[in-house]
């Protein structure tokens, strides 16, 4: 069921996006009364899984589900039609139109697909808020994982800063995009009372962009396990746990928080346990046997029974500057992370992904506020990757209508053939890199 509702996810976040994007190249080649033939969800080589002619455009749905075109009159595209090209030019084709027409036609698709992405966003901010936990408020430090403990933190740090940038909100996701994309030399925390400054480890940036270690935490945050529910006929039930008792021990071995309880009980599976709880003033020891996949049957209590979380609301006049801040945000650090890629300091392959990446990417429980913010943030990358000056891709074709612009010499349609091509080409060998890369990654587990 789990893989159902990702893979619906998957699928209806990026129809919504393919036909945004192609109705953003259709609208404007309407507008200046250019014919567009099809309108197309899907690719649609041989035959189509849905169709329908209405007027002068056949809207249909492929079988072929790695994207989505339109057909405009008179235009070098993939579908590399020649002969219609062997023709005159006629008023209606998309080679009659002065070139700012045809520039705008061609920057109608990323247009859309930036105003989508910092819309959503926006409206996320106008409907939920931002919720955030102020890093003051983690009393008890942070949890480390064994990927954070190669920066140098420990079990009961309080970051501070990352570089020159102030920790004020607690995420793990703030010290990962200091390093990698703006270069953080070092990771300030406070540890038993005094702050350390510790150097960010050479080779750290390329580590942390490893697709083996993208979704891997640093840390978490660290708490006490007290037990917010009992499960009944658990191990834990029947060893006489009861609900709000705090677990410190498990054989004896102190386990003052929930992370200390988790390594602990790891290696337990099947055996016979005593764990020690605090029940008020008493500190009691309870025998019982850990299931064979080494758990008791407690569930701990949420972050929120033990820190203060804030939100902050949004009018839809604040949402709107607010959405966009956050969208270029975003943009602004994917242009950071290729010029990182250049630089050597992030291998390209780790940060190449497929469909089964943008998958993993999805909840696998249906919640709205991940869906959307998983739109957004697929809108401003589709619109940014179809930006590259690749023939082929959007834009390639604004170079080539740029360059007409500016010197006011038309790029023969030969060139722009053989160009287009050798640009297909390239994609099509990109996309299908990028899902063997996944692939492979996956095999690898």
């Amino acid at each position: 069921m789990e893989i159902a509702i990702k893979i619906l996810q998957l699928i209806t976040s990026l129809s919504l996006l393919i036909v945004l994007h192609e109705l953003g190249h259709f609208l404007p080649a309407r507008w200046f009364k250019t014919r567009v033939e099809k309108f197309y969800l899907f690719f649609d080589p041989y035959f189509s899984v849905l169709k329908k002619k209405i007027g002068e455009t056949e809207y249909g749905i492929g079988w072929i589900p790695l994207g989505g075109y339109v057909k405009i009159s008179g235009m070098i595209d993939e579908s590399m039609d020649k002969e219609q090209m062997a023709g005159p030019p006629q008023p209606w084709e998309f080679r009659s139109k002065p070139a700012w027409q045809r520039l705008i036609i061609m920057l109608g698709g990323v247009t859309v697909n930036f105003i989508l992405g910092f819309f959503i966003f926006s409206m996320m901010y106008f409907a939920w808020g931002r919720d955030y936990l102020p890093a003051e408020n983690v009393k008890y430090g942070i949890a480390v994982d064994s990927l954070g403990k190669t920066l140098g933190l420990q079990d009961g740090d309080r970051v501070l800063r990352v570089g020159d940038l102030p920790m004020d909100e607690f995420s793990d996701r703030t010290v990962v995009k200091e390093i990698l994309i703006h270069n953080a030399p070092t990771i300030t925390v406070n540890r038993d009372g005094r702050d350390i400054n510790l150097p960010v480890p050479d080779g750290t940036a390329a580590k942390l962009a490893n697709s083996a270690n993208k979704n891997k935490p640093l840390f978490t945050i660290r708490i006490p396990f007290i037990a917010d529910t009992v499960l009944t006929d658990s191990p834990a039930a029947k060893g006489g746990m009861l609900p709000n008792d705090q677990i410190i021990e498990v054989d004896h071995m102190p386990t003052p928080y929930y992370h200390n309880f988790k390594r602990a009980i790891a290696d337990k599976a099947g055996q016979a346990v005593q764990i020690g709880v605090l029940r008020g003033l008493d500190t009691l020891q309870l025998a019982m046997t850990a299931s064979d996949q080494a758990m008791i049957g407690v569930g701990p209590y949420y972050y929120d029974h033990y820190f203060q979380f804030e939100t902050q609301e949004y009018t839809l006049l604040q949402a709107l500057p607010a959405g966009v801040v956050r969208g270029w945000d975003f943009l602004t650090s994917q242009v950071k992370a290729f010029g990182q890629m250049f630089r050597g300091k992030i291998n390209a392959s780790d940060s190449l992904g497929g469909f089964i990446t943008i998958y993993d990417m999805f909840p696998a429980q249906w919640n709205w506020h991940d869906f959307w913010n998983m739109t957004a943030i697929l809108s401003l990358i589709l619109a940014f990757m179809n930006l590259l000056p690749i023939p082929a891709l959007d834009g390639g074709h604004v170079i080539f209508l740029l360059w007409e612009v500016v010197t006011g010499r038309k790029v023969s349609d030969k060139v722009m053939e053989y160009a287009t091509l050798v640009g297909f080409i390239l994609v099509i060998g990109l996309v299908l890199y990028a899902n063997g890369l996944d692939i492979f990654r996956m095999f690898s587990k």
